[in-house]
């Protein structure tokens, strides 16, 4: 079911359309390659990388893919070819990278891909498993492991690993690093009798319902995978090709020659010559014409539609002009004030008349005393000889 070779020089390999193919770069092969350098006493363990590309151009063809997951693991080359390549010699260049002393070596593997007579197995199936890297679904034990399985629930004649894909290669996410989490992969195997009942099982209402609602379906051979491999049962794929109703149209090629559209005539070189005087009036004219004529008009609104202050007095009753007279006036002696307090006393603070007697009251301070702390209005309570008028006794309690 699928081809194991190690590294060669211009090596020849010859997988088969339809099959997994999976070749291994190993790093003891290519520690030959490279002088050891290890002080005395030591084993070189020398950190090796691969690169690999299809000769003449620098990736990989599609169908082929490489994982190495560590510089101290082997590199690994697999996938699945297609029946478009068979009969085309691929050349696959790989190049060792020593990240110690930072040589390289390099060598080629030669695919040669044959036609498979049962190609393609009419009824396929992909299985994803959850508890499994791709690196290491890909060993030969491990993955025979599986198919085992897989033959005890299916039984049929010929079963084949047409591909592994890894989960990341997707869309899926990578695992926390807890746990020791496995990203999973996608196994897909065909055969050539229908699927059996245990695999028919994921179609039915109750485990369609089950997977809707994020719950693992009802299984019956689940348990001839659960001690190595835990299978996602809801990801399952079934695919039965004898069904399917070929789309393929032929297409009808013509003779590959372009109608004649005549002469080609290229643009000239010289450039002619153009007059920018009206995008000058269009940019700059007109915008600079409207915006003065607005300046006009605000202009006249504010200067020459003015009422005027006599205007503004005619309007206004004269009680109120007399208020705002005499505020004004007490305003500014207020400011007066404030500025040089050594200035006369003003009206409002000089001797009051007794209400009784007649008398003038005299100020209350002299001549030394600090006027900063008199207040401006003096109150009936701090003058002297204040007459005290009688208060209403209450009535006696009966």
């Amino acid at each position: 079911y699928t081809i194991l070779s190690k590294v060669h020089s211009d090596r020849n390999v010859y997988p088969s359309a339809g099959v997994l193919f999976v070749h291994v770069l190993e790093r003891e092969y290519f520690k030959g390659e490279f002088p050891p350098y290890p002080k005395p006493g030591e084993i070189s363990n020398d950190p090796i990388t691969f690169n690999t590309n299809l000769m003449g151009y620098p990736d990989r063809p599609g169908w082929l893919r490489y994982i190495q997951r560590t510089p101290y693991s082997d590199g690994v080359l697999y996938g699945s070819p297609t029946i478009e390549n068979v009969g085309k010699p691929t050349i696959i260049e790989i190049t060792a990278y020593n990240r110690r002393t930072f040589e390289t070596a390099r060598h080629n593997l030669i695919i040669n891909i044959m036609s498979a007579e049962d190609f393609p197995l009419p009824y396929q199936a992909e299985f994803f498993i959850r508890n499994m890297n791709v690196e290491e679904m890909l060993a030969s034990e491990v993955l025979g492991d599986f198919l085992g399985a897989v033959k005890n629930v299916w039984q049929p004649e010929r079963l084949n690993a047409i591909n592994i894909t890894s989960a990341l290669d997707r869309g899926g996410r990578v695992p926390l690093p807890i746990n020791d989490m496995k990203e999973g992969v996608y196994v897909m195997v065909g055969a050539d009798v229908p699927f059996s009942s245990c695999l028919r099982e994921v179609e039915n209402p109750q485990n369609q319902l089950r997977c809707s609602q994020e719950m693992e379906p009802v299984i019956t051979c689940d348990k001839k995978f659960r001690t190595q491999f835990h299978i996602d049962w809801c990801k399952i794929s079934l695919v039965d090709n004898t069904k399917q109703v070929s789309t393929f149209q032929e297409v009808i090629r013509g003779e590959g020659i372009l109608p004649d559209g005549g002469e080609y005539k290229p643009p000239s070189d010289t450039l002619k010559s153009r007059d920018y005087y009206s995008d000058f009036l269009i940019t700059l004219a007109v915008p600079s014409a409207i915006a003065l004529v607005l300046f006009l008009i605000l202009a006249y609104i504010m200067c020459c539609r003015r009422e005027g202050v006599e205007k503004r007095n005619m309007q206004t009753p004269d009680i109120q002009l007399v208020h705002h007279s005499a505020i004004q006036k007490s305003t500014k002696e207020l400011r007066d004030m404030s500025k040089n307090r050594e200035i006369a006393w003003p009206l409002s603070t000089l001797p009051v008349f007794h209400p009784v007697t007649g008398e003038i009251v005299p100020p209350l301070h002299t001549d030394t005393y600090d006027n900063t702390s008199m207040p401006l209005m003096q109150t009936q309570q701090n003058l002297p000889h204040q007459t005290q008028i009688p208060q209403q006794q209450s009535a006696g309690q009966y």
